[in-house]
């Protein structure tokens, strides 16, 4: 199981990726956690050549924990929000 993410300024997106059964797309406030129960298989992702999107990671502990350590930044740090939002 892999996840990609997109970080936005209020607002962040996760796609759970699976070699036979994708998990879907969770979209969660940026002062969130994500859980399982988050993702849905019909939500589209957004796209991975956009400038907010963040990375592949390995887990949800993983997501969580960088979601985590950014809250804990200067807020100024934030990019902008996406043109196809």
């Amino acid at each position: 199981m892999g996840f990609a993410l997109w970080i936005d300024r209020d607002v962040v997106w996760a796609q759970g990726l699976h070699e036979y059964r994708p998990m879907g797309v969770a979209v969660i406030s940026a002062t969130d956690q994500f859980r399982s129960r988050d993702f849905h298989p019909a939500r589209p992702a957004p796209p991975r050549s956009g400038r907010n999107y963040a990375g592949l990671f390995a887990s949800l502990e993983e997501l969580n924990r960088t979601l985590t350590r950014r809250r804990r930044r200067k807020p100024g740090k934030l990019p902008k929000t996406p043109a196809w939002i």
